[in-house]
């Protein structure tokens, strides 16, 4: 009896529905798997061989060949072991064809017939409600991700003997409910800005580039809190919207990089990647292109801290993902595109030794190193920062202070009421935030008045701005008036725009 059994397969962030077809060969006993199967998937033969034997069920001792359609798609990873048993049993008449129709199967076997938890079940629940099957059938530890799609049955599988019962009517599993965001664990951030003693200027950059959605560079001597005020900035984004974060969970889905008890990304993204990582690990790559660390730090922040140390091959990558917000990776086997809609927020120290303008410190570096330092980052990817901020060495008198600073939740109060006035502008568009705006966005929504141009084109000829510079203070002005919930740009507004250009750090 031939059998069909519907699973799925991802490729790239999107599931590709697959037909497990099992039928019996002629010859001596064997388990053919055909398909474009990874070693992965031709590992399973033994895999469920042994679960069906430890059920206990009689397996067939016919020749067996299975097929994984369609062909051209490349199947990997081991989630193709339940369907698999699943269709030998309907081969074999021990399940009814029937039993299977409308759902779809996932699941890793273990050798005693256990279901073990499998990447990419969001992705996959997506693509099964959308080709209209009314049923998942899924690792049970991996239910409660399932359930985060509505208006689909997801059934939790602990072991294949469980299915069968359940397929033959014996003894039906029980639908996991609903997965609701209210009934997850809070999530806190770690640093708030009250603890950050000083560098009053710097958190009124983060909070200007929080409200705009704008990339940012801190430039430092050690020490001086970069990094902790890089750790807090989530703390001010705004809160995430149910599609943002599904979004971002299907990425992490994909990478079986989920927290154990959190079926759903809640908060923005932090990812910090060391400065040795390579350009594949860092936009994506790989024989099949997998997500890289911008796409992990979708709809967040990507830190890079030592930004010079890094390779300038790694960082020229950046470029094209920083303008069009997704990154499309290119192999003999194919094309796929990622996305990386994040916020760059960089760290680096103004040289070598890190003490170039510090006023305790002497510097020990030449005009020439610190020269070939600056030139480890191209002009063109600075140009794509919009705010450059210096922070300084803070005293000892901020630091003994008692004195708390603004708290996270009061400035995310202001960033949110900036963003809602974005949104509100850009309903009928793509766009989400200033930073994202292009000529016509900005014409439209960056008139300034006599004094401002005034002030605009003094700026341009004294500080020798570039195209992309320009549009970029206007874009930095419109957020900052938001922040005051301004509609016309003040000339105050364009004066603390141009305030973040990176003219004052030589580039």
């Amino acid at each position: 009896m031939l059998a069909r059994v519907f699973s799925c397969a991802v490729l790239g962030l999107e599931g590709v529905l697959v037909e497990v077809e099992v039928d019996f060969g002629s010859g001596l006993p064997k388990i053919t798997v055909v398909g474009l199967p990874d070693a992965a998937v031709q590992e399973s033969r033994e895999r469920v061989r042994a679960a069906i034997k430890n059920i206990p069920l009689p397996f067939p001792r016919r020749p067996l060949i299975i097929n994984l359609a369609p062909a051209n798609v490349r199947k990997e990873g081991p989630a193709y072991d339940l369907p698999i048993a699943v269709g030998i049993l309907i081969t074999s008449s021990l399940i009814q064809p029937e039993a299977v129709q409308n759902t779809v199967i996932v699941g890793e076997l273990s050798l005693d017939g256990g279901v073990r938890h499998t990447a990419g079940i969001l992705p996959m629940t997506f693509l099964a409600r959308e080709e209209g099957f009314r049923t998942i059938c899924v690792p049970a530890e991996d239910a409660r991700e399932a359930a985060l799609v509505p208006d689909i049955q997801v059934l939790p599988v602990r072991n294949l003997k469980e299915l069968v019962l359940h397929l033959t009517g014996e003894n039906e599993l029980q639908p996991q409910p609903p997965t609701r965001w209210k009934d997850l664990p809070p999530v806190f951030t770690k640093t708030d800005f009250k603890e950050i003693k000083g560098q009053e200027h710097v958190k009124r950059a983060l909070e200007v580039a929080a409200a705009g959605n704008h990339n940012v560079l801190m430039n430092g001597p050690p020490g001086a809190g970069k990094t902790l005020l890089a750790r807090s900035l989530p703390g001010i984004l705004p809160l995430m919207t149910s599609e943002e974060s599904l979004d971002v969970t299907r990425v992490y889905s994909i990478l079986d990089q989920l927290p154990e008890d959190r079926p759903l990304i809640q908060h923005r993204p932090f990812r910090a990647p060391h400065h040795t990582i390579s350009h594949a690990g860092l936009v994506g790559g790989g024989t099949w292109p997998q997500p890289g660390e911008i796409s992990l730090a979708h709809r967040g922040v990507l830190f890079l801290d030592e930004f010079p140390e890094f390779s300038r091959q790694v960082l020229e990558v950046l470029r094209q993902p920083l303008e069009d917000k997704t990154v499309t990776i290119s192999r003999a086997v194919g094309s796929l595109t990622f996305p990386a809609n994040f916020m760059l927020v960089a760290a680096m120290n103004p040289c070598p030794c890190g003490y170039y303008g510090d006023p305790v410190r002497e510097c020990t570096c030449s005009s020439s190193t610190i020269t070939r330092y600056k030139k480890r980052i191209s002009g063109p990817l600075m140009d794509r920062i919009d705010i450059h901020v210096e922070v300084p060495r803070v005293d000892y008198d901020k630091l003994q202070s008692d004195r708390l600073g603004e708290p996270s939740r009061k400035v995310q109060a202001r960033v949110e009421a900036a963003r809602d006035r974005q949104r509100e502008r850009f309903q009928n568009t793509a766009l989400q935030a200033n930073a994202g705006m292009h000529p016509a966005q900005i014409r439209a929504h960056c008139q300034l008045d006599p004094e401002g141009k005034s002030l605009l084109r003094s700026a341009m000829r004294q500080l020798h701005l570039s195209a992309r510079s320009y549009h970029r203070v206007l874009k930095l002005a419109r957020t900052i008036a938001d922040l005051e919930g301004r509609e016309q740009i003040q000339p105050t507004h364009l004066a603390e725009a141009l305030q973040y250009q990176p003219r004052q750090w030589g580039w």
